[in-house]
């Protein structure tokens, strides 16, 4: 068995592993990038170091750890709470309020589960409540996740960008931006046409502050609640009795809407050291400390896209300047940084060093354009990193792919620019599967429905989406980039 081989043998286990064994695939990376640089390639320390990621690790490190300042000192909370004033409550809009929120957060620096576990629980709560479909929710919470996940500030188009300038690649930043943006907002706006979105549009407005809203915020007369929308016991039992859902009219006065669940790691009533100034009532101010830390989030923006200055450098130094004015958060905040997607990504790109110091990349490559079609090479990929997405690593699977479809887009038969979006638009658009990260905190957030049942709704539709997306990524993308 060849070298090439082996070590391409040695990335499949790894990833089998990582889904079946829950162990972090970077760790499991970086493992492999030692057993097979020291026993296949024969490299040293140093040239298994040779490909370590050190650019991308500090982009990870200071984009989530001004993030995770954001969380703690309530800005998250803030942005929440005014999204939902800012439509005054309409039903309608909640699901797009969602969808541009968690879109917001990744894109200015937010992972992409962190920016879930923010949003869906809320989210689900106002489904619940207010009988909208879970599943056109949680999807919407994903979708949107997605959609601004590939910004050129964000964590997944730090990558992505990062990877294709090392591999030599011509890349576009507003390319890829925006084929994930317009391929989620589409994806969205299907799904809330089929799941009972337009049926939203004839309900008034729920409550923002606690009070009364306008119009009536439950179903209209004879209205049947969206698909997945039926509440159970909450036991997860696929035989439990299902109940109506409450309409606001029930003799208990419902909760603000844009209240907002204690996060992880904070005790009911812990403001987090600069949250106790005025969050009072339901009611999240400004404080000086949420002020400094939006206007740090807009001179980020401004500084990578106007001035070009490196991303995780500049986030590292305001984020320093918040923890010096904002110490008590800046303790919890380090605690939060994203270490298991910093590992993931890291080891998953050392050993992909491994690979193209041994040769394995090009062999790969010319392994890939050896099948003489090159649109068919193209879907294949595509095709491979849904699939693998849906159930492993989006970050993780996207680190591997673009470096082994470097030789085969070298050939110039392809158009590097299309490829590249069309494989991130694959590899990412599969989240809503209940197998990954984003599609299981989904399935944790949702109250008071049938678990089993919504995890069935979330299988199904992830399958349709691993099916369909890839080659409309494909037709979209890459086909019009022949050469």
């Amino acid at each position: 068995m060849s070298p090439e081989l082996v070590s391409i043998l040695v990335l499949v286990v790894v990833f089998v592993i990582a889904t079946t064994r829950s162990v972090n695939m970077g760790a499991l990376a970086f493992a492999a990038a030692f057993g097979v640089g020291t026993l296949v390639a024969d490299l040293d320390a140093d040239g298994i170091f040779a490909g370590f990621p050190g650019d991308l690790f500090v982009v990870l490190v200071g984009v989530t750890y001004l993030f995770a300042i954001a969380r703690a000192n309530g800005t998250t909370d803030w942005l929440v709470h005014a999204a939902v004033r800012l439509v005054r409550g309409r039903v309608a809009l909640i699901p797009w309020v969602m969808f541009a929120l968690t879109g917001a957060l990744t894109a200015i620096g937010a992972v992409s589960p962190a920016a879930v576990a923010i949003v869906a629980p809320i989210a689900l709560s106002f489904a619940t409540r207010y009988a909208i479909s879970p599943l056109l929710m949680g999807t919407m919470v994903v979708h949107g996740a997605q959609a601004g996940g590939f910004s050129p500030i964000s964590i997944y188009g730090s990558i992505v960008n990062g990877i294709v300038e090392r591999e030599g690649l011509p890349g576009s930043e507003v390319t890829l931006f925006l084929a994930s943006l317009i391929a989620n907002l589409l994806i969205a706006g299907v799904l809330f046409a089929l799941l009972g979105g337009r049926k939203l549009w004839a309900r008034g407005s729920v409550p923002t502050d606690g009070a009364t809203g306008e119009g009536d915020a439950g179903p209209a007369d004879g209205e049947t609640p969206g698909p997945g929308t039926d509440a159970t016991s909450g036991t997860g039992t696929s035989g439990a009795t299902p109940i109506t859902p409450a309409t606001p009219a029930a003799p208990t006065a419902p909760a603000s809407p844009t209240a907002v669940a204690v996060r992880p790691g904070r005790e009911a009533g812990d403001t987090g050291g600069t949250g106790d100034t005025g969050d009072t009532e339901g009611i999240i101010r400004l404080t000086p400390a949420r002020i400094a830390t939006l206007t740090a989030l807009v001179v980020l923006v401004v500084a990578v896209l106007g001035f070009d200055l490196d991303a995780g450098l500049t986030a590292v130094t305001l984020a320093v300047v918040l923890s010096t004015a904002w110490p008590d958060d800046s303790r919890r905040a380090v605690g939060e940084i994203a270490w298991s997607t910093v590992l993931l990504i890291c080891g998953v790109l050392t050993y992909v060093g491994v690979l193209e110091e041994m040769g394995t990349i090009t062999w790969a490559g010319e392994g890939v354009g050896g099948i003489g079609v090159p649109l068919l090479a193209a879907v294949l990929l595509c095709y491979i990193g849904a699939v693998v997405s849906a159930f492993a690593s989006s970050v993780g699977i996207m680190g591997a792919l673009i470096p082994l479809a470097v030789p085969f887009l070298a050939q110039g038969e392809i158009g590097a620019v299309g490829m590249v979006a069309a494989l991130a638009v694959s590899a990412t658009v599969v989240d809503v599967s209940p197998f990954s990260t984003n599609g299981a905190l989904v399935l944790a957030a949702a109250p008071d429905v049938d678990r089993e049942r919504f995890f069935r709704q979330l299988m199904v539709y992830g399958g349709i989406v691993v099916a369909a997306v890839p080659a409309l990524a494909w037709l979209v993308l890459v086909v019009p980039g022949l050469g």
